[in-house]
């Protein structure tokens, strides 16, 4: 990014905020930050108004443990601040295992933070320590960096793998507000494939299971971008195999998700066929529903849709594969490397409505009227020109307005998530595009 570009709005936690909210989604551990006054009461604020409002849970939000180091512990080192504040919290909180996070300040500093790990963990406590300072990247990195630690230090290693289990990975608690209900849909989708799923964050998961995932037979990331190097240490260090496949929501994507599973654990096709069909038939007896109005009311809509590397391409092709919808506008949101767009644009290339979607790459809110320009033309006097109508924006809260001026409608489904309440509402796989077809028709209803 140019040195004059600035992020006014952000569309992600920092590093720190990605690993603290991963943290305290898993069961039974505890986070102590090592950094300075004010991280973690900034990083609860931005979590409650930021994430569908997700609360604080035990020992989280404004309750997380910090050693708030201050400007002689810059100048003389804050080691003895954090020692003292993890034996408090090992006195006074009830957890099984601990995790040190660290924050800018301590990363600076250099603080050795795996000293005092090591102190603890020579009294029998299970303790880890990751360095998370917020100048490592944003909220995605932060999570992959706690994983990483969990799945390389805490996860037993087994030799004997079991063949129907496998690992879940790259839905992101806190940066997708939805992480809970996406995480129990797919699972239960698994569940289908008659396997056992690891996946760590749910009421489902416990430290046990989680401690016993080094016999998985194989790591799913079902994300092209999140969670990879956690991937890769339960293979370097575990010897699980994994694949990747991008995020799947409606039918058409579910369909293939389902089908790489099976063929990469050797699932028996008839299984996989018969879930598929059985999932597909519910799908569409639901879908039939709303067939009528659909059609009757002309509900089909141009998009623009506006999301993070999992949500942006997942949408596009929903609406564009099973919707019907027209998505004339795709911009994710996330800062990605120009090797890795070619697994954005294979979205679009791939469609098989082969509907022509343009791609953008914006993180400024502001700028995102000016990408859509570029593909819709302005409105003239021509009594043909083709103008953006019906429209709707499929975003982040921070396309409200840009909806508004467009005259479109607008649903929040990306981080930030400020105008929605979120308890265990997903959008993955066949049941969750259902949830999705209900609010965005829900949102053309209302205004009637």
């Amino acid at each position: 990014m140019p040195n004059n570009r600035f992020i006014e709005r952000p569309r992600s936690f920092c590093s720190l905020g990605g690993a603290l909210l991963t943290v305290t989604a898993l069961p039974g551990v505890i986070p102590i930050l090592h950094t300075a006054m004010g991280c973690g009461g900034s990083i609860y604020w931005n979590q409650y108004g930021s994430t569908g409002y997700l609360g604080a849970g035990y020992c989280g939000g404004l309750a997380v443990p910090s050693s708030n180091i201050q400007e002689k512990d810059i100048i003389f080192g804050g080691s003895d601040r954090l020692e003292e504040q993890v034996r408090t919290t090992i006195e006074l909180i009830d957890g099984e295992v601990f995790m040190i996070l660290t924050g800018c300040t301590a990363d600076i500093i250099g603080d050795d933070i795996q000293a005092v790990v090591r102190q603890y963990r020579n009294e029998g406590i299970n303790i880890f320590g990751a360095e998370t300072g917020g100048f490592h990247g944003n909220g995605y990195k932060g999570h992959d960096i706690v994983m990483t630690v969990l799945t390389g230090e805490f996860i037993e290693t087994k030799k004997e793998k079991n063949k129907n289990k496998i690992n879940l990975l790259g839905i992101v608690p806190g940066q997708d507000a939805f992480w809970r209900g996406n995480l129990l849909k797919t699972r239960a989708l698994l569940e289908k494939l008659g396997l056992e799923v690891n996946s760590f964050f749910t009421e489902h998961d416990t430290l046990e299971n989680i401690r016993n995932a080094g016999d998985a037979a194989l790591t799913v990331v079902v994300s092209d971008f999140y969670a990879h190097q956690t991937a890769k240490t339960l293979q370097e260090v575990h010897q699980i195999p994994y694949i990747v496949n991008p995020f799947p929501i409606g039918p058409t994507a579910t369909e293939a998700f389902l089908k790489k599973i099976a063929e990469a654990l050797d699932i028996a096709p008839q299984t996989v066929n018969e879930v598929i069909a059985a999932e597909t038939q519910q799908y569409f007896r639901y879908v039939e529903r709303v067939a009528d109005a659909y059609n009757d009311l002309d509900w089909q809509r141009y998009a623009v849709v506006v999301g993070d590397a999992n949500y942006a391409p997942a949408i596009t092709k929903f609406l564009a594969d099973d919707f019907g919808w027209l998505p004339e506008l795709m911009v994710v949101t996330d800062d990605i490397d120009d090797e890795d767009k070619p697994k954005i644009n294979a979205v679009v290339t791939s469609l098989t409505s082969h509907y022509p979607v343009t791609i953008a790459y914006e993180s400024d809110p502001t700028e995102i009227k000016t990408h859509f320009w570029k593909v819709v033309p302005r409105k003239t006097d021509s009594l043909y020109q083709n103008t953006f109508s019906p429209g709707f924006v499929v975003g982040s809260h921070l396309e409200r307005e840009f909806a508004t001026d467009i005259g479109a409608g607008h649903l929040t489904v990306s981080y930030p998530v400020v105008n929605r309440i979120v308890l265990n509402r997903g959008y993955a796989g066949y049941d969750g595009s259902l949830s999705l077809i209900e609010d965005l028709l829900s949102v053309i209803a209302a205004q009637r």
